[in-house]
């Protein structure tokens, strides 16, 4: 029957069904060989038997382990998670079937946990399960030949170098080998010459550099039979971006600024506050790595001593401010500095370390006292002011020098420098004089003395500032 809506042609429904059947008839029939085979396999089977003809001859195992993923390294229990595929591949005498006997039938796949299995575990494992998981199928050829690639994920132990971290290289081995077979009951065999990583999920943190495999041979305490096992080395290094960039930057950045805590005028204020919080960061990037090294006294990391040794650096620099600042509040009339203290940081240290000293303003002092000796003959001149004739050739006048009459207007000039007078010899000329008053020679008195203490000031806060910029 033709349907004239859709273009369709629509059978009889004894015919569909009959065509149905014939289809899946194959598929019956194929399942109903895989029936029949299996039951010939297993009816006498024993998993617990080894499969050899004479029980003097070693089962072959071929081994070969391929890295799916490294999970994690844990540096600090010393643990390395892995994610394995465990391909073995032995025969099985008592496996063998003639294809043609069951419709050509070559492969076929059954439960683990039916067939005998080499109890190949990781002897350094970390978590306690040492076997695989065998609830996988193994592949069945009809040769014998028995192919079984059960997926493990192990954490095995691993000891933790961590001496150039973040730029360590780890050496992690994995022992795989029977338990309780020796070597007469199985050989292993390895399957090419290292780990393979065809299908490894490339790792954000650590790169494999190599993964080579080695069969060794051991004659354990316990027994006195040789066992066989495959160790495969794990040769990886670690990324060290993440570190270098959170890690070691900031530390030597914060490191820079000890050195700035110098460069401060120690009227800031700031100076120890500076140190403080240069000393509490450190201390947080070394609580980081150590969260992060195992638990060791063996091994140090270099970075950890670097960050040691700088606040060890820090602490000296705050002693050493603390020191400045105490220096730098001192003043002459509460403390005296030590002869060998100007000898050592004002001479001695100046010289080494290429420094000069600010020039001092007593150069000044020949001009100063060539100004009060012009002053001095003014007032000598007042002196003789009785007298018929005056200094180059100038007349009396009414009693009065007019030589000194001309010079009066520097008197007032004279009283107001001889405050700012450096020499002191110009105002014991001054005192000496007749002329003056005892009222002003007192004045000139505590002008000197007053004079020569802010001198003696200055001199030892300009030797003060000497000592800090050391």
């Amino acid at each position: 029957m033709r349907s004239s809506d859709m273009g369709v042609v629509l059978l009889p429904p004894p015919l569909s069904m009959l065509m149905l059947v014939l289809l899946l008839l194959p598929v019956a029939s194929a399942s109903e060989a895989e029936h029949r085979l299996f039951q010939y396999l297993f009816e006498d089977y024993n998993e617990i038997i080894r499969p050899v003809a004479n029980v003097s001859h070693p089962v072959i195992i071929q081994f070969e382990v391929s890295m799916s993923q490294l999970v994690k390294v844990d540096e600090v229990n010393q643990i390395m998670e892995t994610n394995l595929w465990l391909k073995q591949i032995w025969n099985d005498y008592k496996l063998k079937w003639k294809p043609s006997d069951y419709q050509g039938v070559e492969f076929m796949r059954v439960p683990a946990e039916k067939i005998w299995k080499p109890d190949i575990v990781l002897y350094n494992n970390a978590d306690g399960d040492f076997q695989v998981d065998d609830k996988t199928k193994a592949l069945l050829k009809y040769t014998g030949e028995v192919t079984w690639i059960p997926p493990a994920i192990f954490k095995s132990s691993c000891k933790i170098d961590v001496t150039y971290f973040p730029f360590d290289y780890q050496n992690c081995t994995m022992k795989f080998g029977s338990w309780s077979y020796d070597k007469a009951k199985i050989d292993l065999v390895l399957i090419g010459s290292s780990m393979n990583l065809k299908d490894y999920w490339e790792s954000g943190e650590w790169a494999i550099i190599k993964a080579p495999g080695y069969k060794h041979e051991i004659k354990y305490n316990c027994c006195e039979e040789i066992y066989q096992d495959i160790t495969y080395s794990l040769y990886i290094r670690r990324l060290p971006l993440f570190y270098t960039i959170n890690l070691i930057i900031p530390c030597l950045l914060i490191s820079f600024l000890t050195v700035l805590v110098f460069y401060l005028p120690s009227d800031c204020g700031e100076k120890v506050t500076l140190c403080i919080s240069v000393l509490l960061s450190l201390t947080v990037f070394l609580l980081v790595i150590t969260e992060t090294i195992p638990s060791t006294s063996l091994v140090i990391p270099l970075i950890g001593e670097y960050l040691l040794f700088t606040m060890i650096f820090v602490t000296l620099s705050i002693v050493i401010t603390v020191f400045v600042l105490n220096v730098h509040y001192r003043t002459p009339t509460t403390h005296t500095m030590p002869t060998w203290v100007k000898a050592v940081f004002l001479n001695l240290l100046p010289r080494v370390m290429f420094m000069t000293r600010p020039t001092s303003t007593e150069e000044d002092a020949p001009k100063a006292r060539n100004f009060y000796g012009a002053e001095l003959s003014n007032l000598n001149c007042f002196s003789r002011a009785d007298s018929k004739s005056c200094k180059e050739g100038y007349p009396c006048q009414d009693g009065t020098c007019g030589y000194c009459h001309h010079r009066r207007v520097k008197i007032s000039n004279f009283s107001a420098n001889l405050t700012r007078s450096s020499s002191s010899e110009s105002v014991d000329a001054v005192l000496s004089l007749s002329a003056l008053s005892p009222e002003i020679k007192e004045a000139i008195q505590s002008v000197k003395y007053i004079a020569e203490n802010m001198k003696a000031q200055n001199v030892a806060k300009e030797e003060q500032k000497a000592l800090e910029s050391q």
